[in-house]
């Protein structure tokens, strides 16, 4: 048993998801590629079928490796518990996990960074602007959404 993260942070990890970890690329004009394809299956968003498909490489792309970095994270949560739960835990051995964890966040972060940066290059301006206009961040609006919690289901 994991303690170290909640139950809807491993369920997250486990899915791929993004948990806001590229909001700073969401919230100026860099969509999700997610997102895009969820706006033009429900007819809001127009693409041509060749940027369905180039969108569609880059989710797949970015949920393999966001699984793949997801899984080693949770590995070393794994291994920090247990040297806790059985006491043989020492400085430098914590520093080391640690050290290792933040590189896996990094890495999980860039992996979701990259992808809504590689489907902005994909879109047009007009199409940029319609996508943030579906997911309310506008200019003429109070502001975009409020960030999802980083727990939240949120799919990427």
């Amino acid at each position: 048993m994991l303690r170290g993260l909640s139950a809807s942070e491993i369920a997250e990890l486990r899915a791929g998801t993004g948990m806001g970890l590229a909001r700073a690329a969401e919230l100026n004009g860099y969509p999700g590629p997610r997102h895009v394809l969820d706006a033009v299956e429900a007819g809001q968003l127009q693409a041509s079928a060749e940027q369905v498909q180039h969108v569609r490489q880059i989710f797949d792309g970015m949920k393999r490796d966001a699984l793949r970095v997801a899984a080693r994270i949770i590995e070393e949560e794994e291994h920090l518990e247990a040297a806790f739960r059985s006491a043989t835990i020492t400085e430098p051995v914590l520093r080391s996990r640690m050290a290792q964890l933040a590189t896996l966040h990094g890495e999980l972060r860039a992996i979701h960074l990259r992808a809504h940066l590689a489907a902005r290059a994909l879109l047009s301006d007009a199409q940029v602007a319609r996508y943030d206009e579906l997911r309310g961040y506008t200019m003429g609006q109070a502001g975009p959404h409020p960030p999802e919690p980083l727990g939240a289901s949120h799919r990427h």
